[in-house]
């Protein structure tokens, strides 16, 4: 961090964005790193608190004109948005791979392509009102039968915090700014300190695209102080985060009183059930993608294998072989299939969990080492067998390209052990049997469950059980996490 007034030789300093303004930051700027190559990005701003509740200030002012703006013409406003990004979707996407690490293929496509896809998506007005049936009430508070008649209308719910993850700086703000701003609610956003800069060029392009002063904001920081504001203050009605459980835990106590809304997409270990019946190579192909999706650092990743004592020895065989296979490097080489992850620390986490599975018993099958590159903040692909539920490694969220490998015997084992977590986000289940797969996937408690697959329908429901999060997105469903429901009711 440089510290209030410091600045990095060099590097572009960017304002926040407050009111349709780009304001200077009360509290300097801090250094956005490569991760691949320790190099300064740019410099990001560092809110104070008093201009995060300025923000929301902004956004409470902007949110009537806003709300009672047609629906069309808000998504109008989207549609322009992400034309703007396709139009500079080349360096877009080298930013957001500067600030997250991401290989080239993961920033254009998974980063900024589903960005765009996102503000797309939620460019088409969706019906809000229903109406519902006539119901006869027979004995209404004035006595004697009477038919009613009622529609169930959803309303914005106000001003929304979106405070973002590091590993997808576009798809993970663009799933909530575009449903939020769709049903009439305004923003402040609050990017992940490890790659803002992205963000900034989303809140440019929305300028761009006719967005009106105060209805999206964005507004960062390198410590908590930032977070906080952005939660507790007076004019925020709802909080979106997705980020980690603990993190999320301390958001939903501020939440709680002052009653606001919230939608919480947090951590997760997701088992992935592999029976004897399997196809392997499915499974490997599936499950390798801890290793190579964001270099493991994704809550969705089936990091927990629990495999049936059939195929057990084979199927780690073919995880070490595959995972062997994966280059790592500088995501910007061709060929590159596992990035770095975030920073510095965070990679000290991850070694010192796989440290951790050596002391509790756990066989390193391969990985384990750090690899002998000159720069970056690179981990190995790392599996580990020989594992038991009570490990640390398989009870807690690593966040790096690293899978636990248990064996079991039956399908009741298989279900007992998947569901014996604190989470409960994704789950997968690998069967030739369709019929058993679908019958366990009923039982396992989590919020999504795939079948032979690793892949997501982006219209499906998306969220968590248990300490895996609150409420759910995606689809029509983030724009019902985005509004209330409001009942209108008359005489028939």
């Amino acid at each position: 961090m440089t510290g209030a007034g410091g600045k990095a030789p060099g590097a572009a300093e960017q304002r926040l964005f407050i009111g349709g303004s780009w304001v200077a930051p009360d509290n300097g700027f801090y250094e956005v790193t490569d991760p691949a190559t320790e190099e300064v990005v740019g410099l990001a701003p560092e809110a104070s608190r008093a201009q995060v509740h300025a923000a929301a200030t902004a956004a409470r002012e902007a949110l009537g004109p806003w709300s009672r703006t047609p629906a069309e013409e808000r998504g109008a406003v989207l549609a322009r948005a992400a034309d703007l990004i396709q139009r500079d979707f080349v360096p877009y996407a080298a930013l957001a791979q500067a600030e997250s690490g991401a290989t080239t293929g993961t920033a254009r496509g998974m980063q900024v392509g589903v960005g765009v896809a996102r503000f797309r998506r939620y460019a088409r007005p969706e019906p809000v009102e229903r109406p519902l049936p006539p119901q006869i009430n027979e004995a209404g508070p004035f006595g004697g039968a009477a038919v009613m008649g009622a529609l169930a209308v959803r309303q914005p719910v106000g001003v929304v915090t979106c405070i973002t993850s590091y590993n997808n700086p576009w798809a993970n703000p663009a799933g909530k700014i575009a449903p939020a701003l769709a049903m009439g609610n305004t923003v402040v956003v609050k990017p992940a300190p490890q790659d803002p800069l992205s963000v900034y060029r989303m809140a440019e392009a929305l300028q761009a695209a006719g967005v009106p002063p105060g209805v999206v904001n964005v507004v960062s920081g390198s410590t908590a102080e930032s977070g906080e504001a952005a939660v507790d203050s007076g004019d925020v009605d709802m909080v979106s985060f997705t980020g980690s459980t603990a993190v999320g835990q301390r958001i939903a106590e501020v939440c709680g009183r002052g009653m606001k809304r919230q939608l919480m997409e947090l951590g997760g270990k997701g088992a992935a059930i592999v029976f004897d019946d399997a196809d392997l190579g499915s499974a490997v192909s599936g499950i390798g993608t801890t290793f190579s999706f964001y270099s493991g650092q994704i809550c969705t990743a089936p990091t927990r294998v629990l495999v049936q004592r059939g195929v057990h020895d084979l199927l780690v065989q073919q995880l070490a072989a595959y995972a062997g296979h994966l280059k790592v490097g500088d995501p910007r080489e061709q060929g590159t299939v596992v990035g770095p992850v975030i920073s510095a620390a965070h990679r000290d986490r991850v070694e010192s969990y796989v440290e951790l599975g050596r002391k509790e018993g756990a066989r390193v099958v391969t990985g384990g080492e750090r690899p002998s590159l000159p720069h970056g903040f690179y981990v190995a692909p790392t599996l580990l067998a020989d594992c038991t539920p009570d490990m640390r490694v398989v009870r807690e969220e690593i966040f790096g390209p690293v899978v636990v490998v248990l064996p079991f015997d039956d399908e009741e084992e298989a279900i007992a052990l998947a569901n014996d977590s604190d989470y409960g986000l994704i789950d997968y289940v690998w069967s030739g049997d369709v019929a058993r797969a679908f019958r366990v996937a009923r039982r396992l408690r989590a919020g999504g469950v795939g079948v032979n697959t690793v892949g997501r329908n982006m219209e499906a429901p998306f969220g968590g059980f248990k300490k895996s999060g609150v409420g759910r997105d995606v689809g029509s469903y983030a724009l019902h996490a985005y509004s209330e429901v409001q009942a209108i009711v008359w005489p028939g």
